[in-house]
């Protein structure tokens, strides 16, 4: 079955309320993670999923969420409607930059599945998964851009391997 493959962070859950933790140093990446139950469900990753579904799609997520946070991920994809679906975690120990993990889990998922479509919010993620031969839709619907929220996301996805 054709896939479509889901970020989570930024793309169905809006982090914007727990951002304070990662703003200056050091960074709490516990509290961060911790009060992920707490994301309210993006419309434009609800809309995607939905259409998604209706190409008959399967969804996988990928997410840079570190594997400890599995329960409360799968939990809040339950609570908030999201199908059920492959969940791609980041090893604890895996503090490479977004964009190299999400190639490399995109690429294995390759070698078994016809991928349809990526959703990212990471600029770095899309062009380089684009590079690559896949196709990305950029998803801009959280728009924190003006608030400073895309610029510390960057820097914990691409600098610290967080995310």
């Amino acid at each position: 079955m054709p896939i479509a493959i889901f970020d989570i962070d930024g793309v169905l859950a809006d982090v914007r309320h727990r951002v304070h933790w990662v703003e200056r140093r050091p960074k709490k990446w516990v509290e961060f993670f911790e009060a992920a139950p707490e994301d309210e469900l993006l419309d434009g990753g609800r809309d995607h999923i939905a259409a998604a579904l209706a190409a008959g799609l399967e969804i996988v997520y990928l997410t840079g969420r570190p594997e400890w946070c599995r329960a409360d991920t799968v939990e809040w994809l339950a609570q908030h409607g999201m199908p059920n679906g492959p969940l791609n975690m980041r090893p604890d120990d895996d503090h490479r930059p977004a964009r190299f993990y999400k190639l490399e889990i995109a690429q294995s998922l390759a070698s078994e599945h016809e991928i349809v479509e990526i959703i990212d919010d990471d600029v770095a993620v899309v062009t380089l998964l684009r590079e690559n031969g896949f196709t990305v839709h950029h998803a801009t619907w959280m728009d924190g851009g003006t608030n400073g929220v895309d610029a510390i996301l960057r820097e914990a996805q691409e600098d610290e391997g967080q995310t």
